[in-house]
């Protein structure tokens, strides 16, 4: 399961709270980098909630001794979307990999985190819909039955987006929930004619049982901004130094992936053995390993390098989902609210 998989609404009186608490602490405590007995700075990360062949840039800047090298003390953890912002925020966590769709309403509600780099240039949210259903573009949706697995998150949002592009309201779909993510066999099965997806997993699978699709990645009208990493202002500021260096780190270890991905595949292997515990484990996961590559660079990075944030994506995407019913965009929500681009590599 990709990262963000598994949003849902953020609680804002538990958030709030936890983070005050946490300042009243970091208060009394004076703040500053924490450093391990080795001398580094101690950061941890979440990543999503299975380890998985797509946090392979992780992986194997730890096993490389790349963010040791870089003067850092890596742990890295598993949880939920809406858990790690949560813990992100109050600085239980340092910093962690997001969905843009997850920090928007996270700012919204109050919650002091910025977006400070991009991991995915291209969202990974797509709706896969088969051919044979007689779907070729974005409009041929009108009264298909769509698969998601429910009216929140990325992928209904991109859902959503792309239909809009196209002339197409909600009501004309046929929308079929699946709450067990089991959206992708119903697709193989022809139990749906298409379903919101991952293009580095859901993607994958359809095309490897032999189901002729065509998938349709994020709109104009909603050029979200895919999982990127994440930090709250406390940590920004007492760790700036050791957050600069972890993500120039990672992204040397995406460039590492993009020349050979087997080496990413190695690095998910060590840490996750059942993926390449057979020939058939192991061409899996070279697919999807393959598959994330593909997605890691966008317009921007291509043109500015792995990390870029697409500020006026993000402009776009916040004046997308205020017209979005139930979607919480705070009043007055600038840009500045959302992103912190210091940290990155100067190009």
């Amino acid at each position: 399961m990709f990262v963000g998989a598994l949003h849902r609404p953020l609680r804002r009186q538990t958030a709030l709270a936890l983070a005050l608490i946490l300042s009243l602490i970091g208060g009394a405590c004076g703040g500053g980098a924490a450093t391990s007995a080795s001398g580094r700075t101690s950061l941890s990360v979440g990543l999503g909630y299975i380890p998985s062949v797509q946090f392979a840039p992780f992986y194997l800047a730890d096993q490389r001794g790349d963010y040791s090298a870089a003067g850092l003390d890596v742990t890295i953890q598993n949880q939920i979307d809406p858990d790690l912002i949560s813990l992100v925020g109050t600085g239980s966590v340092d910093l962690a990999l997001a969905d843009g769709t997850s920090v928007i309403p996270a700012v919204s509600q109050g919650i002091p985190i910025r977006y400070i780099a991009t991991i995915y240039g291209t969202l990974p949210n797509v709706v896969i819909a088969r051919t044979d259903a007689g779907i070729a573009k974005p409009s041929d949706l009108r009264g298909k039955r769509i698969g998601t697995p429910g009216r929140y998150g990325s992928g209904y949002l991109t859902l959503l987006g792309i239909i809009a592009d196209a002339g197409v309201n909600e009501s004309d779909l046929s929308i079929e929930l699946f709450p067990d993510y089991g959206q992708t066999q119903a697709l193989i099965s022809g139990a749906v004619d298409a379903v919101t997806g991952y293009a580095n997993n859901d993607l994958v699978q359809a095309k490897a049982a032999g189901v002729k699709v065509v998938a349709f990645y994020s709109s104009a009208s909603a050029p979200f901004a895919g999982p990127g990493l994440i930090a709250s202002e406390s940590t920004i500021a007492a760790k700036g130094a050791a957050l600069r260096a972890f993500i120039a780190v990672t992204l040397k270890a995406m460039e590492a992936i993009e020349s050979n991905p087997t080496v990413g595949v190695d690095a998910a292997g060590a840490v996750v053995p059942e993926l390449i515990a057979d020939d058939a484990s192991r061409a899996k996961s070279l697919a999807i390993m393959e598959a994330t590559v593909a997605i890691w660079r966008g317009a921007m990075q291509r043109e500015r390098g792995l990390g870029a944030i697409d500020a006026n994506g993000w402009i776009t995407s916040i004046n997308f989902l205020r017209n979005v019913p139930g979607q919480v965009v705070a009043t007055g929500l600038a840009i500045d609210d959302l992103l912190d681009e210091t940290l990155l590599p100067k190009p």
